[in-house]
């Protein structure tokens, strides 16, 4: 079974993790949000552009009270040595990782240790903020189309976990799972994934996905772990102001 490339996982965030407004401007599309997510801030280049065109979208994001920050995609070098130029840094480089839903939904969590959830609970919440997930995220979960669900995680009868998952095309996407420090490197993480993945393949779903920072260690080695491919990168160029 041939991996989904990473073009297609570019429009697989956009479908689970969708901006609150999007707007075409010359070359760009420019994505107007207020959670503080990148994913659903940055702006990319769908045509060819000059050094003016990143002017014109610089005006339009700080108009919008956004700092002004790119996505750099595969093929996007001409955009990256542009910005790099213009005083960017690289911000958050991502690795794209993606399966087979069949390759994760292979063995069910313990009991007990999972629950498929929508909406969200509160307890979801307290978990998604003392991680830093901020209610403007979770306003980005709310306003992504079905199919999407949550997952709850728990140990020694505690909520402990919780992650966000929704679908677009034949990919499912794993987003914001979150493990409270207290219950880390104890497995739950795993739980979590793989319950997606079986949610996934009632979906069905052919593929199971997900974006982590490079710099994230754990999550790099469970997913590569569990038999995750990466199948694409990218990175954020952000304008300190």
């Amino acid at each position: 079974m041939t991996l989904p490339s990473a073009h297609k996982l570019y429009a697989v965030i956009e479908g689970t993790w969708p901006a609150a407004a999007k707007q075409a401007l010359g070359p760009w599309t420019i994505r107007l949000d207020d959670s503080g997510s990148s994913r659903v801030s940055a702006a990319t280049a769908e045509q060819p552009f000059a050094e003016p065109d990143v002017a014109a979208a610089e005006v339009a994001m700080r108009e919008a009270g956004q700092t002004p920050l790119f996505m750099i995609r595969q093929d996007d070098a001409a955009l990256d040595t542009m910005l790099a130029g213009r005083g960017y840094d690289i911000k958050d480089p991502v690795n794209m990782y993606a399966a087979p839903v069949a390759a994760i939904a292979t063995q069910r969590p313990p009991p007990v240790t999972t629950f498929e959830v929508w909406p969200q609970l509160a307890v979801q919440a307290e978990i998604w903020a003392e991680g830093g997930i901020n209610a403007g995220r979770l306003a980005v979960m709310d306003r992504a189309r079905h199919p999407k669900t949550t997952v709850l995680g728990r140990l020694n009868d505690r909520p402990a976990g919780t992650v966000f998952a929704g679908i677009a095309g034949d990919c499912a996407m794993i987003h914001a799972l979150e493990v409270k420090p207290c219950f880390r490197r104890r497995g739950l993480a795993q739980h979590m994934t793989q319950a997606v993945a079986f949610w996934a393949q009632v979906k069905g779903a052919a593929y199971l996905t997900l974006v982590t920072t490079v710099d994230n260690a754990a999550a790099n080695a469970l997913y590569s772990s569990l038999g995750m491919t990466v199948v694409g990168q990218y990175h954020y160029r952000s304008l300190t102001e």
